[in-house]
């Protein structure tokens, strides 16, 4: 809940939750989570969200100037300026985990921060941990949801990388 503890009756589900979630003091857990954007409105307004305090705080990694739906400039320029802090960040979550089997990452294929920095955040955590398992949940752009002509552009720049650095790729439809 939004209160870091769990609510549940389910003795399999509280023996879980280390999956997912780091015990921070009894009862009350954290997400082993890192989000991630090249301008920080989008992390303001989660933190200020009702489960932005779920969340630690280093665990929020923001550029300044965003890619402009450009995934030239979230793969190659503003993104790549970004990734060894964010690689830094991934590296600490992983060395808490006990038998850290592998990452999910959920992004969207239509703007340059998702599309293009995703990718990139992808392929350097293969380099990392190669033999871990990479699982990407990945927001595939539709013209009735966004008139922005370059989407099936980065979308189609991204689908290179997730052959490439992607063990299994979950295509979630934007309608």
């Amino acid at each position: 809940n939004s209160m870091n503890s769990y609510n549940g009756s389910s003795d399999i589900q509280l023996e879980r939750m280390n999956v997912y979630f780091n015990e921070a003091t009894e009862k009350k857990y954290v997400p082993r989570a890192v989000l991630v954007d090249l301008e920080p409105g989008t992390m303001d307004a989660v933190r200020a969200g009702p489960f932005g305090q779920l969340f630690r705080p280093d665990n929020f990694v923001f550029g300044q100037s965003g890619a402009g739906n450009n995934w030239a400039k979230g793969h190659y320029t503003e993104g790549a300026e970004l990734v060894d802090q964010v690689i830094d960040v991934v590296r600490r979550e992983a060395e808490g985990c006990d038998c850290l089997q592998g990452f999910q990452i959920t992004h969207s294929l239509g703007g340059g921060t998702g599309a293009g920095m995703g990718t990139l955040l992808i392929s350097k955590i293969r380099e990392e941990f190669p033999d871990r398992m990479m699982a990407t949940f990945s927001v595939v752009p539709s013209p009735k949801v966004s008139d922005t002509v370059v989407e099936p552009y980065n979308a189609t720049l991204s689908i290179h990388q997730l052959v490439e650095h992607s063990d299994e790729t979950f295509c979630i439809d934007n309608e």
